[in-house]
């Protein structure tokens, strides 16, 4: 399972954005967390990828607790874990092509063989042709670089997904056509999903269940 338990964090000392925040997802169930913008959950999102060390709370990653976070992380905890964030102007190397982001976590974990082949793979999978590989980002559409950080996300096959409102400035072909891909992916899988939005119509149809965040988090 991922455990979230009395998690609160933040980015200023004494400000926190998280209060007192309790979550829970078991293998294979998808999981929406509705809430407004600002509310914290994004932050939230970022603790259960381990991305943020929390001010306090404990994390419990398929039974063990994490106790170091990002790049200190152990590889099993970080490479358990796939994420997709909102923007992908901001989680993409502007200087990569599309290629090379998709595989950059091949590359930072030592997986060379048959990156290639698995780069190729992943792109047709997402919905990018062959020609767009070689195009950095500033070259491509905001849709087709989020192809590309979808693909990314999913290269080392996690066996959980956070996907932090990974659909909010796609169109409404992409934005089905990139949850198709997850939905797939899990069905494929059994991986376990987060995924974060303040769309309710659209975590409704995606998710197993919606929980909203005044009911998992203090105010």
């Amino acid at each position: 399972m991922l455990e979230l338990h009395g998690i609160t964090a933040g980015y200023t000392p004494g400000h926190p954005v998280v209060r007192d925040a309790h979550l829970t997802l078991h293998p294979g169930e998808a999981v929406g967390l509705l809430g407004p913008s600002g509310c914290g959950k994004s932050t939230l999102a970022r603790v259960a990828a381990l991305l943020h060390r929390p001010d306090r709370g404990t994390l419990v990653l398929d039974g063990t607790t994490v106790t170091r976070w990002r790049h200190r992380a152990p590889r099993a905890q970080r490479t358990a874990v796939g994420v997709v964030f909102q923007q992908p102007r901001l989680s993409a190397d502007p200087r990569l092509r599309l290629r090379d982001i998709i595989a950059e976590p091949l590359r930072a974990t030592g997986r060379r063989d048959g990156l290639a082949g698995t780069t190729a793979a992943l792109a047709e999978r997402v919905g990018l042709g062959a020609g767009l590989l070689t195009r950095r980002p500033h070259e491509v559409s905001d849709g087709q670089l989020q192809r590309a950080c979808l693909a990314r996300a999913l290269v080392l096959e996690p066996r959980w997904l956070v996907c932090d409102e990974m659909t909010a400035m796609l169109d409404a072909s992409t934005t089905a056509a990139l949850v198709g891909v997850v939905e797939e992916y899990r069905a494929e899988t059994g991986a376990g999903l987060l995924a974060v939005g303040h769309d309710p119509v659209l975590l409704d149809r995606w998710c197993d269940r919606t929980v909203r965040w005044s009911e998992i988090a203090g105010s």
